[in-house]
């Protein structure tokens, strides 16, 4: 297969070099030969390329990085393009983080009132982007990492654009499962389910090689084994865990223990806070021509794993192995959850290659986490549609639907802060 174009919308972000050492390191299995960063913020933009240019040529990669600040000139001829935005910057996610603790809410980017500010200030740049894409380059895959994903990707599917979404949560867990078993990641296939940012790992097979379809249940030997270590990197109880027997997103931990992150937010600060200054001194790194490697400080920037899951999904895409793998990614629902509606986007394994993305089956899911699974997604359209058709109203309704909303007074207040934060970003308000 010859050589692939990747476009990258929002390439100036500090993140960028982690999957850019992603790409020259599986270039086996991802053969890049041309790689365009597309930003409007040129300052960042030219300080990214150039160290790309250099981690390329470190590690003897062929292909060219090139800049573009329009994205229609930017994405022509590309194969795939990544989207990774954030409107408003650490600026508006400070707020998202702070505001609804104003009113004894989480405050975070993806989750609760925060998350919706996100979805309402982020679906229609990337609708605007993924139209653009459309006119100029109708075939090119859209994958979104752009937060919510969930809420982003429904978006994009909705208006028929050609488009998945992938997080690197279930990634995260197979890394961390294999490490534990001492066992190649690839031999770790995850029993995932739910929606972006709302999932348990039900079960966890090793599998008796890579790809097969053959293996056996390893999940209570993973939890009698490092129960204590699981629960310790989600911040949850570990008699809780060992009762449900499964491993939750640490996402659960807003749902599960709500007003105790409540009440550790109001002191700790806000993480959007701790993430400028670890940009700010990757800037300063980064435009160091010596450097050509990604700085380890970059680790502490968040996104563990999402290079290698991005590989491996657009490999898939554009067929570049010939194989179908199983992948967790954000798609279709399509009833493989019989109790949600088809339009959901859901976060499960599917089975992904040239042809597209199919998820697989899934056993019935229990109560405890159906429930849960169905109230956001009666959020995430409600959401949507706020974010589509604007209004006080819209914004309203999805903060009432919300489980860690559901309250007439706490969702006005919400409202009203929501609006009052983001009036620079609503064209309605």
């Amino acid at each position: 297969m010859s050589a692939l174009k990747l476009a990258i919308v929002g390439g100036g972000s500090t993140y960028t070099p982690e999957l850019i050492d992603g790409f020259a390191r599986l270039r086996d299995t991802l053969p890049i030969g041309e790689l365009v960063l597309i930003d409007p913020a040129t300052d960042r933009l030219e300080l990214i390329a150039a160290l790309a240019r250099r981690i390329f040529a470190k590690q003897g990669h062929p292909a060219t990085v090139s800049t573009a600040t329009d994205v229609t000139a930017g994405v022509q001829g590309a194969d795939a393009v990544l989207l990774q935005l954030r409107v408003g910057g650490q600026a508006a996610r400070n707020q998202d983080e702070t505001w609804p603790l104003e009113c004894g809410c989480v405050g975070q980017e993806t989750t609760g009132a925060g998350g919706l500010a996100k979805a309402l200030r982020t679906v229609p740049v990337v609708l605007d982007i993924a139209e653009q894409v459309r006119r100029t380059n109708p075939d090119a895959w859209i994958v979104d990492f752009t937060n919510p994903v969930g809420i982003v990707t429904r978006a994009l599917q909705t208006v028929g654009h050609k488009a998945v979404g992938l997080c690197n949560v279930a990634i995260g867990f197979q890394r961390k499962f294999a490490a534990h078993l001492g066992v190649d990641p690839e031999l770790v296939r995850l029993d995932h389910v739910g929606l972006n940012h709302l999932t348990w790992e039900r079960g966890v097979t090793l599998l008796d090689a890579p790809g097969a379809a053959t293996g056996r249940e390893v999940l209570p030997q993973l939890l009698a084994e490092h129960g204590a270590e699981i629960a310790a990197d989600l911040h949850l109880p570990l008699p809780v865990i060992s009762r449900l027997g499964v491993v939750p997103s640490y996402y659960l931990r807003y749902f599960y223990q709500h007003d105790l992150v409540v009440e550790e937010l109001k002191v700790k600060g806000s993480r959007a806070a701790e993430v400028a200054a670890i940009e700010k001194q990757l800037l300063e790194m980064y435009a160091d021509p010596a450097l050509d490697t990604k700085p380890e400080l970059l680790g502490k920037r968040g996104g563990a794993f999402y290079s290698e899951a991005a590989v491996q999904l657009i490999a898939s895409l554009l067929g570049t192995d010939g194989r179908t793998t199983v992948q967790v990614v954000n798609t279709r629902n399509d009833g493989v959850l019989p109790f949600l509606p088809d339009d959901a986007v859901i976060e499960v394994p599917a089975e992904v290659d040239a042809t597209g993305v199919r998820p697989l089956p899934q056993r019935a899911v229990e109560p405890l986490y159906a429930g849960l699974i169905a109230n956001v997604t009666a959020y995430e359209h409600l959401a949507l549609d706020a974010a589509l058709r604007g209004g006080r109203d819209r914004v309203f309704d999805a903060l009432l639907a919300h489980p860690l909303v559901g309250q007439l007074e706490l969702a006005e207040q919400l409202t009203d802060r929501l609006v009052a934060h983001n009036r620079d970003h609503l064209s309605w308000a």
